[in-house]
């Protein structure tokens, strides 16, 4: 179709684009290009950037606007129509869950195949596989003997063989989390990596926190040769975020294909029974326990609220982390932005809904720490570019060219910025006027569109 149109221009009859995007402020990444350009969009592609006027059957107005690629969450936990609809108004046209991933890939895919309002894809997740294999009773995370419970040699090899049958299904990578599966042995971590390192395959790992942490999954990486790519940097680094962020560029200058993503929020969240959170607090005293926030209440945990909570299970906001660490983390060059989206039963955390409004307003325009054309790179082109090796697809995708695919996000930089909060999670931001998935228009002048799915699943070649 794209060559359609090019044997119209070069005959002298201007093409008339299924949509048009014009005037806007274009960033392009790849040649660092920020102008007023037009935009025309044909069969769910970009087919013509151009300072030429052009027309379409429809058109978006984007004058005073930034046009940029979608953006791309590496590690969104919701992976439903509601999270879907929060993802897209803040400018993520693809969400993909990594880390946490699923135990039965071909399953998952078959979930969304009538489509979703956003392009999504997940992993094969060891933490998942292992409560399959070890018959955990949890729900979601661990916590039974899929976190306490050291796998037998038949375990690990069922363990190994249904990661490689993920694999073999389309999953995006291998997700795994350490501090979740306390039981698992080295030589069960080797197998999984062994198994990424035979596929050419990134592991997204949460690992155990601080330096210590960072050098285990080094140490795993390097051993089996797999790419390593480390979960929430800021969150497992804490204070030791520029050490570990040193210890990541190190790596990478010795040609090791390690990879960090980090997200701007000095709180964290996670379920209050799985083993990251017992095993840290369940002996704590108050003083330590007051780090935890019970986020529908904003009440901070003590010994008594501690135990209740625990035994009916829910989200906790953890509060360890620093504006300084975070910042550290979301500038270093080393960084992808990922929101680690975490929702339960109608509530989670607030950077479901505005990670990537916040980057935009507190960190680009307010505090001046990036550079609008680093931000965008790091929210589109470097996630894309750290999946296309496997996910031959996303190198369509996270730029604005000529044949890539039309996942476009149009905000406004003067006015956008996040409002979710610990209370109301789900609130929305502003500035993000429109939102483009494969051609069609998921967010119209910053509100969501109804009824539309044109999001596709992103997959490995099976």
């Amino acid at each position: 179709m794209i060559t359609a149109l090019l044997l119209l221009l070069q005959l002298g009859t201007p093409p008339v684009y299924d949509r048009v995007i014009l005037g806007g402020r274009v960033i392009v990444t790849t040649t660092r290009l920020d102008a007023v350009r037009n935009i025309g969009l044909t069969g769910g592609r970009i087919a013509v950037i151009t300072t030429e006027a052009i027309r379409g059957r429809d058109t978006v107005d984007a004058r005073g606007l930034v046009v940029a690629p979608g953006f791309i969450d590496l590690h969104a936990h919701g992976q439903t129509a509601e999270t879907y609809r929060f993802y897209a108004l803040d400018g993520v046209t693809t969400a993909l869950e990594l880390e946490l991933g699923t135990s039965d890939v071909a399953a998952w895919y078959g979930e969304r195949s009538a489509g979703e309002a956003i392009n999504y894809g997940v992993s094969i997740g060891h933490i998942k596989v292992r409560m399959a294999v070890m018959h955990d009773s949890g729900t979601w995370m661990p916590v039974s003997d899929g976190a306490y419970r050291a796998a037998s040699r038949e375990q690990i090899r069922e363990i190994a063989q249904r990661i490689e049958l993920g694999l073999s299904e389309g999953a995006v990578s291998i997700g795994a989390g350490f501090p979740y599966t306390p039981a698992a042995t080295r030589d069960e971590l080797l197998a999984v990596f062994r198994v990424a390192a035979m596929a050419k395959t990134p592991v997204h790992v949460h690992i155990r926190p601080g330096v210590d942490g960072l050098k285990e999954a080094l140490a795993l990486a390097g051993e089996t040769h797999a790419p390593l790519h480390v979960v929430h940097i800021n969150s497992a680094g804490l204070a030791e975020t520029p050490v570990m962020l040193a210890l990541i560029g190190d790596a990478r200058a010795h040609g090791r294909d390690v990879s960090t993503e980090a997200y701007p929020y000095d709180a964290g969240m996670t379920e209050i029974q799985s083993a990251t959170i017992q095993d840290v607090y369940k002996n704590a005293p108050d003083e330590r326990l007051a780090e935890l926030e019970w986020p529908s209440t904003g009440e901070r945990l003590n010994r008594a609220s501690f135990e209740r909570d625990s035994r009916t299970g829910g989200p906790v906001v953890v509060h360890t982390n620093t504006e300084q660490m975070v910042t550290v983390a979301i500038t270093s060059p080393l960084t992808i932005i990922a929101s680690d989206a975490y929702w339960q039963n109608g509530t989670g955390h607030p950077r479901t809904a505005g990670t990537f409004a916040r980057v935009l307003g507190r960190y680009v325009r307010d505090n001046h720490a990036l550079s609008l054309m680093d931000a965008i790179r790091k929210m589109t082109l470097m996630p894309a570019q750290r999946l296309e090796a496997r996910v031959p697809a996303m190198r369509q995708k996270g730029r604005l060219r000529v044949g890539a695919d039309a996942d476009i996000a149009i905000f406004d930089a003067a006015t956008v910025v996040d409002r979710s909060t610990y209370r109301e999670p789900s609130l929305p931001p502003v500035g993000i006027q429109h939102v483009i998935v494969n051609g069609v228009s998921v967010v119209a002048n910053g509100r969501a569109v109804e009824g539309v799915a044109p999001g596709k699943e992103v997959r490995a070649p099976r």
